[in-house]
């Protein structure tokens, strides 16, 4: 299913995505937090759910800037601007650039995500259609997953979901995106904390100067018994 959801915060609606419906808290929670927009889950007083809606609820003491918000939003979305702008908007809106250590992740490790990834694709098993995104600690072990029809949304429900956990940032973890990896996931990873970014496909070329950019281990063409390094080679043992 494609469905729309509009993310609404307070009474203004801060985006309408396309997106596979269900864990649709997670979705905006993540969207707000990968987008620079909220900080951590104890900015969000309360989340209700209406059809094809999330209204979040701020806590009375966090105020936004909703017309700077609305003159950055089409920036920090990358579509058709230029790598400088970008890189302005990311530090803009407050991007870390990670710490340089760690942590440090076996090769064996790396060639076996895929195959966890796959096996935990319950819906593409049926329809063939999903993305995935999922995390994994520096073991390989796999931690949360989630589906979508758009990869983007994929990567904001598995951080959104570690958010409302209050498990973010997510230092210690390495996220799987099931196809290429763009500037926004690379964003999107960057904005939750996460150090590695692994992909199926490819990277754009502004993701990987993203990664280099910010300190983020990219890679890609993760399948198949090997990969590619794009950035942040020294957390690959």
């Amino acid at each position: 299913m494609e469905e729309p959801l509009e993310i609404r915060v307070g009474d203004r609606t801060i985006s309408i995505t396309m997106r596979t419906p269900g864990q649709d808290r997670e979705l905006a929670a993540g969207f707000l937090l990968t987008e620079g927009i909220l900080r951590d889950a104890g900015e969000i007083r309360d989340i209700q759910e209406s059809k094809n809606t999330v209204r979040v609820e701020l806590c009375p003491d966090v105020e936004l800037d909703f017309e700077k918000l609305q003159r950055n939003f089409y920036t920090t979305s990358s579509c058709g601007v230029c790598g400088k702008t970008s890189m302005e908007a990311l530090r803009a809106i407050g991007c870390p650039v990670l710490p340089r250590a760690e942590p440090l992740v076996s090769a064996a490790v790396i060639h076996s995500l895929p195959g966890s990834l796959r096996g935990g694709q319950a819906v593409f098993d049926r329809t063939g259609a999903l993305h995935a995104a999922a995390l994994f600690d520096t073991g390989g072990k796999i931690g949360t997953l989630r589906e979508d029809v758009g990869r983007h949304n994929a990567v904001d429900k598995v951080i959104g979901a570690e958010m409302l956990a209050g498990r973010t940032p997510l230092g210690d973890r390495i996220l799987l995106v099931s196809g290429r990896a763009s500037f926004e996931l690379t964003q999107k990873a960057l904005m939750g904390g996460i150090p590695i970014l692994a992909a199926v496909g490819a990277p754009s070329s502004l993701a990987v100067e993203t990664a280099q950019r910010f300190n983020l281990t990219l890679l890609g063409f993760v399948r198949e018994g090997r990969f590619n390094v794009y950035s942040g080679g020294h957390r690959i043992q």
